[in-house]
């Protein structure tokens, strides 16, 4: 390591690790139409935040957020635990970028939520021992007392009926005491996930008015507690899990919360609005809960910034919709996250694909067109026309059209892309109806010879088009 990188610790050791709690992001990539980092970064920037969790260690990313003064949790996928050298992934994920001007790495997440119930165990072993060896390379490289080690756990991983008797999975007992004790002799925090929106989704007799903070009817009474929200329960069956090993004054870290605003019943614009603000002012009273009253978590990183259009759906669609912005980082709703601003500021200088879009032809049968939905479907992202979606009210042939535009977009514009069998059309005229947006694609790339591409389309062609398009929707209307 350069002396640059060491001058750095030394002087960053001298400030406290945590000077108060914060709001911070977490910043997906799972998407098919990404914004450039530099912009996602100004984003960010533009809205204070000084927060953000990343899924991976990537060095576009991380280059952006260099010389920021944001503070970066950089994280080691699962399927890497068993196999990644510590020393290299210490040189080249975090020595190469801190350092004077650099990137303010304070955290790695080793693994995500490795415990989780779904995963069997399969990743059980691998953690404590990549910890040990990730320590001892932060060690060789002076950088263990500025950058600490972490696991998000799921909320799964600690139960109970009331908060006051909650404990670790009994075939988690064993693991969580040593990483509990690994965390607290390295000064690291204890980082779960909680998720009020999926209790409430997985359980039809779960009360909604608990899943926020607006108080409840259904309150949980615990001996001389009553929890009016889920949050509070669930923080403190942690708090409890954590004291039954020895470990009750553990500080705690919210790596993920928050409230999706698509693809489901119950995701929606509203309800995500309502939950985070919430969720942000619960937080900035400092009221804390009641196991830890005036101690709220240190910090707590809301997910996530942007919706995640690549993301799997198997836990349900709403699973491309957890953004406080959308995909090319528009605000889809007022939140003042108590930074500053008085609500959310959209990205800027976003690198958007030329405004088109394509449809399905008006002038054509569409009786042959399931197998070309399925292909559009199967790779590109129409999570919002299903059930409890914004979108799942169209009528037929506007539902074909989303489908039809999804793909085109996904494709980048290819001309042949929004052909499907002659079914589809490209217009300048934006198809979108009420809520639902038919979405234009955002690029990484360099679009300054867009102007070229445009020329090599046949503007005539799709001139007769969009006028055939354009008066038959009036004559429907």
């Amino acid at each position: 390591m350069g002396s640059g990188v060491a001058l750095f610790t030394l002087s960053l050791l001298l400030a406290t690790h945590h000077a108060h709690s914060a709001i911070g992001v977490n910043w997906g990539t799972l998407s098919f139409h990404k914004m450039r980092p530099s912009t996602v970064v100004d984003l960010l920037k533009a809205n204070k935040i000084t927060k953000v969790k990343l899924f991976d260690s990537n060095p576009d990313a991380l280059r952006a957020l260099m010389g920021t003064g944001i503070q970066v949790m950089i994280s080691i996928p699962n399927d890497l635990l068993s196999t990644f050298s510590s020393d290299l992934f210490v040189q080249q994920n975090l020595s190469r970028f801190m350092g004077k001007g650099g990137a303010d790495i304070r955290y790695v997440a080793v693994g995500n939520e490795p415990f989780l119930t779904s995963y069997g165990g399969v990743y059980q072993s691998y953690v404590v021992p990549a910890m040990v060896n990730l320590q001892q390379s932060l060690v060789k490289a002076n950088l263990a007392g500025y950058v600490k080690l972490v696991v998000p756990c799921n909320a799964d991983a600690y139960e109970s009926n009331v908060p006051s008797q909650g404990t670790f999975r009994p075939e988690l007992t064993q693991i969580m005491t040593q990483l509990v004790s690994f965390l607290s002799s390295n000064g690291s925090p204890f980082v779960v996930n909680i998720y009020p929106f999926l209790s409430l989704y997985q359980n039809s007799d779960f009360p909604q008015d608990f899943a926020f903070f607006e108080g409840s009817s259904h309150p949980v009474l615990d001996g001389p507690n009553v929890y009016y929200n889920a949050f509070d329960g669930n923080f403190d069956t942690l708090v409890s899990a954590l004291a039954k090993i020895g470990y009750g004054q553990m500080p705690i870290v919210i790596g993920e919360i928050g409230w999706p605003t698509d693809g489901a019943v119950g995701a929606n614009l509203t309800a995500a609005r309502v939950f985070n603000q919430g969720l942000v002012n619960h937080l900035l009273s400092n009221k804390g809960t009641p196991l830890r009253p005036g101690s709220p978590p240190e910090d707590v990183y809301l997910f996530g910034l942007l919706d995640e259009g690549a993301k799997s759906t198997l836990p349900g669609n709403f699973e491309r919709h957890w953004g406080i912005f959308s995909f090319d980082g528009q605000a889809k709703y007022r939140l003042n996250l108590g930074l500053g601003n008085r609500g959310l500021k959209n990205a800027e200088n976003v690198q958007y694909l030329p405004s088109r879009w394509c449809v399905a032809h008006p002038a054509k049968d569409m009786t042959q067109v399931t197998d070309h939905l399925r292909l559009a479907c199967s790779q590109a992202d129409c999570t919002t026309l299903n059930d409890g979606g914004s979108c799942s009210q169209l009528g037929e042939k506007d539902n074909i059209s989303y489908a039809f535009n999804s793909y085109y977009q996904l494709q980048m514009q290819n001309e042949k892309s929004c052909d499907f069998d002659g079914l589809g059309m490209v217009t300048f005229l934006d198809p979108s109806v009420g809520d639902c947006r038919f979405l234009v694609g955002v690029t990484d790339k360099d679009l300054s010879s867009s102007a070229e591409q445009m020329a090599r389309w046949d503007i005539y062609h799709i001139g007769i088009g969009l006028v055939v398009w354009a008066l038959t929707r009036c004559y429907i209307l």
